[in-house]
């Protein structure tokens, strides 16, 4: 628990400074690009997210859960299959994305460098999680923070000192996010990879033993396969999400222009803001995936429950006060990107959908860490299904509009923290009752 709550701290301490690098980021793109930049902004952002989602294939997941479960005289020649196999597989990806981009309707109304901004990400995210993969788990958070850190510093940085100094029309200064952002990957990329091969030469010295080309291949899509089907599904359904919201509101009788504008004040400051303690979340999955697999390895429930305990209560303590903060604070909060009454008040509507996803993001780590892949996809699927449905059907309706919109986000989330939940106390023995014992298989 020591261990845990070392590395936690780690984390979240940089993860603090990244996302208040990253709220800064969120004010000057809302200043620079205004309300329809914004709104562009967040638009194609979750279709790049998806692509990049696409290059990480999931071995940051899949290869901290496996450093974890083996020992050390395995690794170097895993990371060496690992990196051949990554380098076809990245290949593939460019290709495909490569001819494929020209057919999706979304690009045509971005600069054309946009596209080649893309492909040059794919393989820089590709090799560098699989350096962020090995630290994981080795649990050496500290070049997992600072990999974090550098992203949203470098970002925020070029975004300062490029709009500082230099005037652009606004298709121009949304081209310039995008970049600042490539930019910013390009320095984790040299980051983490350098460190990787220095600690890939160290595992040299070491004695060594081979997992096998086809077991290793097994263990990767066993675990990269359904996370990455979990991650393409998510990432999916957020690149539809922005179409569907202004499609509702849309045919309740906002005007087109009203809706893009609306959708980037739910987006690009509400959001924001609701997310900002969700850094906490996304530290406690980095460390939980590795110690709960590692536990679950040597059949250790007791520690499992302990583990749960521990974090729900730290969410909580974090959650419950961050979410007072939006609820009474919201007006001045958002005005710090612009005034708006209407972003205030989403940011108020939306509190149960951003406390409940602190608690969803570490139980997902759980179901990660236990094996149990298929129940989240299956989780997320029937969650997105009543959310989507429910935005749609009360969005569209003239009285309710994005409010409507905002129901259905907080209907679905209160799904998914349900499912997730119930399933990981029931793998781990969590007992309701008093005098049960916990589960030892």
């Amino acid at each position: 628990m020591k261990l845990f709550l070392r590395g936690v701290m780690v984390l979240v301490l940089a993860a603090f400074v990244s996302e208040c690098a990253e709220f800064l980021i969120n004010m000057i793109l809302a200043r620079e690009l205004g309300e329809s930049g914004m709104g562009r902004y967040m638009t194609v952002l979750p279709l790049i997210f998806l692509i990049m989602m696409l290059a990480s294939f999931e071995l940051p997941v899949s290869i901290s859960k496996i450093v974890a479960e083996k020992d050390a005289k395995y690794h170097q020649k895993m990371l060496r299959d690992v990196l051949h196999l990554t380098i076809v597989l990245t290949a593939a990806l460019f290709v495909v994305v490569a001819v494929g981009m020209p057919f999706v309707p979304i690009f045509d109304s971005y600069p054309p460098l946009l596209k080649w901004m893309v492909l040059f990400m794919i393989p820089l995210v590709s090799f560098s999680s699989i350096a962020r993969g090995y630290f994981m788990g080795k649990e050496d958070m500290g070049k997992i923070a600072l990999a974090n850190l550098l992203r949203r510093l470098i970002q925020l940085l070029l975004l300062v000192g490029v709009y500082q100094f230099f005037e652009f029309e606004r298709p121009t200064a949304l081209l310039v996010a995008f970049f600042t952002l490539a930019a910013s990957e390009l320095v984790v990329f040299l980051y983490l990879f350098y460190f990787f091969i220095v600690s890939y030469q160290n595992l040299k010295v070491l004695p060594r033993e081979s997992l096998g080309r086809k077991e290793l291949r097994k263990d990767l899509v066993a675990i990269s396969g359904p996370t990455t089907a979990l991650r393409i599904f998510h990432s999916l359904t957020h690149a539809v999400q922005p179409f569907l919201i202004k499609a509702a509101i849309i045919q309740a009788g906002v005007p087109a222009e009203a809706a893009n504008d609306q959708f980037g004040m739910l987006a690009g400051v509400a959001m924001s803001i609701g997310f900002f303690p969700a850094f906490i979340a996304h530290s406690f999955m980095v460390i939980l995936i590795p110690t709960v697999a590692k536990h679950h390895a040597a059949g250790e429930h007791g520690k499992l429950q302990k583990l749960l305990q521990h974090v729900m209560l730290l969410t909580l303590f974090y959650g419950v006060p961050a979410v007072g903060v939006f609820y009474f604070y919201a007006e001045p909060l958002t005005s710090l990107f612009f005034h708006s009454d209407n972003a205030a008040y989403y940011l108020q509507l939306l509190w149960p959908y951003f406390l409940l996803h602190y608690f969803i993001i570490p139980m997902q780590a759980y179901l990660i860490g236990l094996g149990l892949l298929k129940d989240a996809f299956i989780h997320t699927v029937w969650a997105t299904i009543v959310s989507y449905t429910t935005i749609y059907l009360l969005g569209s309706q003239p009285e309710w509009q994005m409010a409507g919109v905002i129901v259905g986000m907080n209907a679905g989330t209160v799904l998914l923290t349900l499912l997730h939940f119930l399933t990981v106390c029931k793998k781990i023995g969590v007992a309701w009752a008093s005098k049960a014992e916990p589960k030892n298989t």
